[in-house]
């Protein structure tokens, strides 16, 4: 990630006159030591590359996933057949024109210091599409030709390896015109999930998984050709799952598969994750004996040595902590769920599939899109859900939020913590879809939401509650502080700041000084005068050019902490 952000715990922390600096200890090691900020805003980043880029830095962000659609790119996308001649591994042989805004996206970013998430994902070019899709259906991602997919990978990775000039539209190491290099990746999205890659089950016996033996075919490919074109795990961020983080009991054509159900049909194993065998084994395209089971891991290299396992962990409107079981919107059990209130599930999976060929990795887990959608835009409840749908107010979702970042920097498993989208999709209307998937920081026309501050300084006590004297652990973020050491060369600091019982009037009682690590993350102590409110204050620097977006100084959502003598 170079300059912009390699997470740690340690910090420095001023006395409560801040006169004079004592090193605090880092934090537990239970901890994560390098969780990333990830967040994605297609429709922006498509409408405004180099405006939206500079708002994701000034919020923070380290990583910014984007959506690479493999349609969007390729040649005669609606015709039967590829153009004559078309050398899909080459990116010369696609139309520059529809290279142009990935490439401005990856010019600019470099340019700001964000690292990028390239996820290659779907929808298939008609003439990469397998047959039988529904007559009617529009679903693009029918049966994508893992071939077709994998030559799309190279032509991607080789335009993005750091050495490709679009001007000569050739590889040209250490040409000035060269594209920068893009170093993490990600391979298709949510393929446990019908719209995203269909068909789910097996053409005529939909309760066999088949989307699993598709994606560990499609993921061969992009593994083979990422390694090609000099994308290995040793320098590149390599991801696949993208996984959404529930599914039903039966998932037919176009529903969504539970993902650890998802996970084991990838890695062919039963339900008590032993090697499957015969016709089992068969159908869902896994070797039938044993020895085809201990050629297994070599044949499909990026399940046992790919940098991670990305997943959704979205909560709907739950708290962060816990996910409601069984599922009241459909009354299955959460027990092969992957969201955040039941993450331990997904480590635990994973830890049982690399044993199960004789591997003793222990694949860590990316948080890629993570959100709480708001009411308002959207109606609560959902009118169509018959009130099982209650989405919460932006300012539960800002505390939750605050929450869940906590529980995720606690889990050393978990090296990012995601936010999807930046602003909510569409305006709101009369329509069922109210506001679109409003888990925004924004609203559709750019007002900023209570989130907005809670994931740009994230602030969390995990016990609000104490006696009089008791310090009580504050857990906090100061999101953007890298980038503002980064750009004066200067430690950055943020205010403890406490207002007592119901004032308005906030003053500093600590100092954080942030490390030069490049970690946003602080975690002390603190000894308040008495029950009251607490907050996070931080000051850009002023010699940041991105003040114009921004205030000087921006204050987290406050906290009410009570306590007794």
């Amino acid at each position: 990630m170079g300059w912009s952000r390699q997470r740690t715990a340690a910090l420095l922390l001023g006395s409560a006159v801040v006169a004079v600096p004592v090193v605090v200890p880092p934090a537990p090691a239970l901890a994560s030591s390098s969780q990333a900020s990830v967040i994605e805003d297609d429709t922006h980043l498509q409408a405004d590359p180099a405006g939206t880029l500079a708002r994701m830095r000034a919020l923070g962000a380290d990583v910014v996933r984007v959506s690479v659609p493999w349609q969007s790119i390729a040649p005669a996308p609606d015709s039967a057949r590829a153009p004559r001649g078309f050398d899909a591994t080459d990116p010369a042989a696609y139309p520059a024109a529809n290279w142009k805004l990935w490439d401005t996206i990856a010019t600019d970013a470099h340019r700001d210091g964000l690292t990028l998430d390239f996820d290659l994902m779907g929808g298939a070019p008609r003439w990469a599409r397998g047959r039988g899709r529904p007559v009617g259906n529009k679903n693009p991602n029918w049966e994508p030709s893992p071939a077709a997919y994998g030559q799309f990978v190279q032509a991607a990775a080789t335009r993005y390896s750091g050495n490709y000039d679009p001007r000569q539209e050739a590889l040209v190491p250490g040409d000035p015109g060269d594209l920068p290099r893009v170093s993490f990746w990600s391979v298709w999205n949510e393929p446990d999930y019908g719209p995203s890659l269909a068909p789910q089950g097996v053409p005529g016996d939909l309760t066999v998984e088949n989307s699993p033996r598709m994606y560990r075919r499609m993921l061969d490919a992009a593994w083979s050709a990422l390694q090609t074109t000099g994308h290995t795990p040793a320098a590149d961020t390599i991801l696949f799952g993208e996984l959404a983080p529930r599914g039903e009991n039966r998932w037919g054509v176009f529903s969504g598969m539970k993902p650890l159900v998802f996970l084991r049909a990838l890695y062919c194993v039963d339900s008590s994750y032993r090697p499957l065998r015969g016709a089992a084994a068969r159908i869902r395209g896994c070797p039938t004996t044993a020895a085809g089971s201990k050629r297994f891991s070599g044949q499909h290299p990026a399940l046992f040595a790919a940098s991670g396992v990305s997943d959704h962990p979205y909560m709907r409107w739950y708290a962060p902590n816990k996910e409601a079981n069984p599922d009241p919107t459909n009354g299955s059990s959460t027990a092969d769920y992957t969201s955040l209130g039941v993450i331990g599930n997904l480590g635990r999976a994973l830890d049982r599939l690399q044993r199960a060929y004789g591997s003793h990795a222990h694949l860590p887990i990316f948080d890629t899109e993570f959100g709480y959608i708001t009411s308002p835009p959207k109606r609560s409840p959902d009118p169509g859900s018959h009130g099982k749908v209650l989405y919460v107010s932006a300012a539960t979702a800002a505390s939750y939020m605050n929450w869940a970042e906590y529980i995720s920097w606690r889990n050393p498993r978990i090296r990012s913590f995601a936010q999807y989208p930046m602003y909510d999709p569409v305006r709101p209307g009369t329509a069922n879809d109210w506001g679109g998937f409003a888990s925004g920081l924004l609203t559709w026309n750019g007002v900023p939401k209570a989130t907005y501050n809670a994931w740009r300084l994230p602030i969390f006590l995990p016990d609000t509650h104490g006696r009089s004297g008791q310090p009580l652990q504050v857990w906090g973020c100061v999101r953007p502080a890298p980038y503002g050491a980064h750009d004066t060369g200067a430690a950055q600091t943020a205010q403890i700041q406490f207002a007592p019982g119901s004032s308005t009037a906030f003053t500093t009682i600590q100092t954080v000084t942030l490390s030069g690590s490049g970690s946003c993350y602080f975690d002390v102590r603190v000894r308040f005068p008495g029950s009251g409110a607490v907050r996070l204050s931080f000051g850009y620097p002023r010699a940041d050019p991105l003040l114009a977006a921004d205030h000087d100084e921006i204050v987290s959502r406050s906290v009410r902490v009570a306590l007794r003598k």
